[in-house]
């Protein structure tokens, strides 16, 4: 897989992965320390960085002569609908209901329309026809974050409805998503990925693997997840095909991450900690406690 990354994409997944379980802060100096590993030099991390602050995604501090960086509440919001599918192991269960997003964008807001198509295709809506996106999952919170953020409460109509057909539940699935390209993008990760985990699991015993490689290699398996998943709207079990690799993709990527976990998180530790000269609280979840932040079983005794 890639190896050369978009700079911005990767501090998105350092914080999601890493910073926010560290005080949600970030020295700039660990920062661009922590991409050289990426090939992201220090010129490339501050003009991200300073891209994802006129975004409102982070915000800085000066301490001294040091920048600090830390999610804005837009950025952890964002942060935590991103982790609670990146660390879903199953599909949900679905209700048995669909939601309805209708919205007509006047002339004068008709800038946001392209911003609006992608938070929505983001969250997980599908097209069902112009003007008409549909999604099987509950996502009344997420409209309402966006109806707010583009300021549309007057173009929008939300709906939650019952299929009368003719149409089957599972034909609208497939009119509306695109199921296979999902299907073969899981696929794609998961032959790339069990040759890695067996290889980079005997290198481990064998002491072949430094800390920084675990963090590399853990950084990129989340990444190229985050980038597989963000694709698949989070279909509920009902609606899934028969051949579905999603949950298998998922145990895969579970199961590789706690092999990874305990190197990968000291030297991220250990670079973190070269920003803060009084040593502030830097209590860091063990293996066990940061599934259970973010609920997902810890699956690292698999084979």
């Amino acid at each position: 897989m890639q190896k050369k990354l978009n700079t911005r994409s990767m501090i998105f997944t350092l914080f999601g992965d890493y910073i926010r379980y560290h005080g949600n802060e970030i020295w700039m100096g660990s920062l661009i320390k922590l991409l050289e590993p990426f090939n992201h030099n220090e010129q490339a991390v501050r003009s991200a960085i300073s891209r994802m602050s006129k975004q409102g995604w982070v915000v800085s501090r000066k301490e001294t002569n040091k920048s600090y960086y830390s999610l804005t509440e837009r950025g952890k919001k964002r942060m935590e609908e991103a982790a609670g599918r990146i660390y879903r192991i199953e599909a949900e269960k679905w209700d048995g209901k669909w939601r309805m997003l209708l919205y007509n964008i006047p002339e004068e807001k008709r800038q946001i329309r392209d911003e609006l198509r992608k938070e929505l295709i983001w969250s997980g809506f599908g097209l069902l026809s112009n003007g008409v996106w549909i999604t099987p999952n509950n996502l009344k919170n997420q409209i309402n974050d966006i109806i707010d953020k583009y300021n549309i409460r007057e173009c929008v109509h939300f709906f939650t409805a019952d299929n009368e057909g003719p149409q089957s539940n599972k034909q609208i699935i497939t009119n509306c998503w695109d199921i296979d390209h999902i299907n073969k993008q899981y696929q794609m990760f998961i032959k790339f990925y069990e040759g890695e985990m067996v290889e980079n699991r005997q290198k481990l015993e064998e002491g072949k693997m430094s800390n920084q490689d675990c963090f590399v290699e853990r950084t990129l398996l989340v990444h190229h997840y985050r980038k597989s998943l963000f694709i698949d709207p989070g279909i509920p079990q009902e609606l899934l095909p028969e051949k579905w690799l999603g949950e298998q993709a998922a145990k895969l990527f579970s199961s590789y991450y706690n092999i990874l976990a305990e190197k990968a998180n000291a030297f991220f530790e250990k670079v973190y900690a070269e920003g803060y000269t009084n040593q502030k609280n830097m209590s860091t979840p063990t293996i066990s406690n940061f599934f259970e932040l973010v609920n997902i079983p810890d699956s690292s005794d698999e084979r």
